[in-house]
């Protein structure tokens, strides 16, 4: 090789690949957004609560049975008169599950059922009563009149008719066969009133002697 040409590759300038590292420019700085990020945390966060709360509400929720139309005691009770509603309830409440639509429709209500309201199993009766040729009879008796014994409904009892303070018991006294429907107490005296279930043909008659306050309550054998 010539002098010539030693010069002249001494002379030649440096390429970019023979440049020193250090002269590279260095990266661009990534400008971050604490706004930006606030906002997608919060974003992920409430998503999460949504979802939670749809789920609790959706497994907590029951449907159950409520009263469409006014229904009065002794009425049958329709497919029509019921709607179905889904409602978050304590187990303490009772409630009629939607899923015995059909087994409630054709049964008769307990007693007067208000629109809107819940069905309770309480609220339903095979029968109504009293039924065909029976009757209620309110009795208010004195405390002397009758059992200490509490009265429930369906005991078997007997209504006797009693002679009064000053009379005398002679022959058999009139006794009627019954069974207690509700027992409460009067309002305005000292009385217990006790419904009773008689059948038709004596009802008359019994509460023609009940109104004059010579009726007594026998509470008969509750062995069955």
């Amino acid at each position: 090789m010539s002098i010539l040409t030693k010069a002249r590759v001494a002379k030649r300038p440096p390429t970019r690949s023979d440049a020193d590292p250090l002269m590279l420019g260095a990266p661009p700085k990534l400008r971050r957004r604490p706004v930006a990020l606030v906002a997608s945390v919060a974003a992920v966060i409430l998503g999460a609560v949504l979802s939670l709360w749809a789920w609790s509400a959706t497994s907590t929720t029951t449907e159950v049975l409520a009263v469409r139309t006014v229904v009065h005691r002794g009425e049958v009770i329709t497919r029509d008169d019921l709607m179905v509603v889904r409602l978050g309830l304590d187990p303490a409440v009772k409630t009629v599950a939607a899923s015995r639509i059909d087994q409630v429709a054709g049964q008769r209500a307990a007693l007067d059922l208000a629109a809107g309201g819940l069905l309770a199993p309480d609220d339903l009766a095979s029968t109504v009563l009293p039924a065909t040729g029976m009757s209620v009879v309110g009795i208010a008796l004195a405390a002397g009149m009758m059992p200490a014994e509490p009265l429930n409904p369906g005991d078997a009892v007997r209504l006797v008719q009693t002679p009064g303070q000053q009379g005398e018991v002679t022959g058999s006294p009139v006794t009627v066969t019954a069974r207690v429907v509700e027992v409460q107490a009067a309002k305005t005296a000292d009385l217990t009133i006790v419904d009773v279930l008689v059948p038709s043909d004596v009802a008359a008659d019994l509460a023609a002697r009940a109104a004059t306050g010579k009726v007594a309550l026998v509470l008969d054998s509750r062995e069955r």
